[in-house]
């Protein structure tokens, strides 16, 4: 970067005011003015290596962490400052080489923090000392420090070549839990490449989670998406990142579609199967993401290191989005990207207020109607189906053809359930028979006119008791889980024995654990012996009445007995 204005504040020979160490004295504040008119008569030479690293151009409300979080890649730092009047800071890493390497990289690779571009060069001195900075920030600096050191004990240390086209480490593996609402190949790609350039993505689906294969140029810029995007939630309070290195050191890339990008060769084939429905996918169709949100947004801490050290991530804190909205604390934006609003409901929503996002999808972008074949006609019914996929979103309208009993229109609340709902049961058996679930092109589903014959295929439940996401921020959007052989069992009245609940069960396959939550009674959980007898069981069980006028509520688990 420019060594524009290199030590501004340090590089003086006003002795009142400056050591030979990096102090801020106690009459700091009296003479930062002269001190910053004397800088610009300064003639600066030629900064030479220094294990202190300055740090210029930062936001106001930048913290000890924040800085911390620029120098994590390279080397544990050893301590920080941050001269608040002056939005500059010092870090001192451990040695000179791990210093170079910093400074070098960013150098090449713009970095920004709170949404301000920040400015790394060497320092002339050679070591920070704080014994004289007041006891608060001297704390928040120790505690920063020692977060990062407990965090990252085993932190891979970085070379100052980078790998050109790949290498050891520069391929992450990205595991996505918990998805709640679909994560695709272009948002993925708009939140790490906030960490340097991404030369190849590919996307996939094993063991029923949506996985993806990043690779970066070099092994730096993956070090520092890893450090700072694990164990962060894509949306809030879902869609959780797992990271790790892949053993690969590079990727091989066929197409150029919605499963696969190669950024060197955008020339490439888009193969046949762009945009078909498949079940190695979970982002069915969605349309590019580009542009979604304009940056990843201010976190509260999702990480053990945000929330030690009470500060936020140092590449996504303050980004425009949620952040600094006002009446919108960005505490209350914990996830990398805003939750998607529900069409019916957003502007309930204390954190989203009324506010749209650009290409968001909602009830009007993308089909909110899913077309369902393959169902068996003997047994397949429309309150079954109403069932099964009201585990993911508000069913409001479902239709059997008429013509074509094995298939069947499905409209849900919006284009995200519809998406969810697809991700989760594209292939899944469902009276013997694999279902297949795809967009439909139609964009709602019209009830039968007077006198049409129709034969009970159609039903309206957009007034149903039975939403689990009618009400905003409901704590179903939390617990929502892929297909499980063990089922969630709540609602459950204290007159209902274990005994009673099995014998029912029993009614639908065959019971094979139990046990009532040790805590809360009300709840329990079942396990049956296959998945497809676990979803048959709550399609016939999900609201069966237990006495009391009470009803059982039952759901897909994620654990196991």
């Amino acid at each position: 970067m420019s060594d524009r204005g290199s030590d501004e504040l340090l590089n003086q020979t006003s002795s009142d005011c400056v050591t030979t160490n990096v102090i801020p004295p106690s009459n700091h504040s009296d003479c930062v003015s002269s001190i910053a008119n004397d800088a610009k008569k300064v003639k600066r030479d030629k900064p030479v290596v220094s294990k202190v690293v300055h740090i210029r151009n930062l936001d106001d409300s930048t913290t000890e962490a924040d800085v911390i979080g620029l120098g994590m890649p390279f080397a544990k730092p050893t301590k920080v400052l941050i001269l608040k009047g002056k939005r500059q800071a010092f870090l001192e890493m451990p040695d000179e080489n791990s210093a170079a390497t910093m400074v070098n990289y960013y150098t090449h690779v713009s970095v920004t923090i709170r949404g301000r571009p920040v400015y790394v060069q060497y320092s002339n001195h050679k070591e920070v000392t704080t014994d004289k900075i007041n006891a608060q920030q001297n704390a928040a600096a120790q505690a920063a420090l020692q977060a990062a050191q407990s965090l990252l004990p085993t932190f891979p240390g970085a070379t100052a070549k980078a790998v050109e086209g790949g290498g050891e480490n520069t391929v992450l593996r990205v595991i996505v839990d918990n998805m709640l609402y679909p994560v695709t190949l272009d948002i993925l790609h708009q939140i790490f490449s906030k960490f340097g350039q991404i030369l190849r993505i590919v996307t996939f689906t094993k063991n029923t989670q949506f996985q993806a294969l990043i690779q970066f140029q070099d092994k730096i810029a993956a070090q520092a998406a890893r450090y700072s995007l694990d164990g962060q939630n894509v949306y809030n309070g879902c869609c959780t990142l797992r990271i790790d290195y892949s053993k690969m050191t590079t990727l091989q890339v066929k197409y150029n579609n919605d499963k696969s990008r190669d950024y060197t060769k955008m020339d490439l084939p888009s193969g046949e199967t762009m945009g078909m429905p498949s079940h190695d996918h979970a982002m069915y169709g969605l349309p590019s993401a580009t542009g979604l949100i304009p940056s990843p947004l201010s976190m509260a801490g999702t990480t053990a290191f945000a929330a030690a050290t009470a500060a936020t991530n140092p590449h996504f804190a303050g980004f425009p989005g949620l952040a600094g909205i006002p009446g919108i604390p960005a505490q209350t934006v914990p996830g990398l990207l805003p939750s998607f609003p529900h069409h019916h409901h957003h502007h309930h929503n204390p954190v989203l207020g009324g506010m749209r996002f650009p290409n968001m999808h909602s009830a009007n972008s993308g089909s909110s109607v899913l077309l369902v074949s393959n169902l068996n006609p003997d047994r397949v019914t429309p309150d079954a189906l109403f069932t099964l996929f009201g585990v993911y979103g508000d069913v409001h309208r479902v239709k059997i053809l008429y013509e074509k009993r094995d298939s069947a229109l499905i409209q849900l609340a919006d284009s995200n359930q519809s998406h969810l709902a697809m991700s989760h049961l594209n292939s899944l058996k469902l009276y013997d028979k694999p279902m297949r679930v795809a967009l439909s092109k139609h964009q709602q589903v019209s009830l039968p006119k007077e006198g049409q014959q129709d034969a009970g295929l159609t039903k309206d439940f957009t007034n149903s008791p039975l939403h689990r996401f009618k009400k905003p921020g409901s704590k179903n959007y939390q617990n929502i889980y892929p297909p499980n052989q063990v089922l969630h069992l709540s609602n459950i009245p204290a007159s209902v024995t274990e005994d009673e609940l099995k014998t029912a069960f029993n009614q639908h396959g065959t019971v094979c654990g139990f046990k009532f939550f040790p805590k809360d009674r009300k709840m329990a959980l079942i396990q049956l012996n296959n998945l497809e007898e676990s979803v048959e069981a709550l399609v016939a069980m999900h609201n069966y009445p237990l006495g009391d006028n009470q009803h059982l509520r039952v759901s897909f688990s994620k654990a196991n007995i």
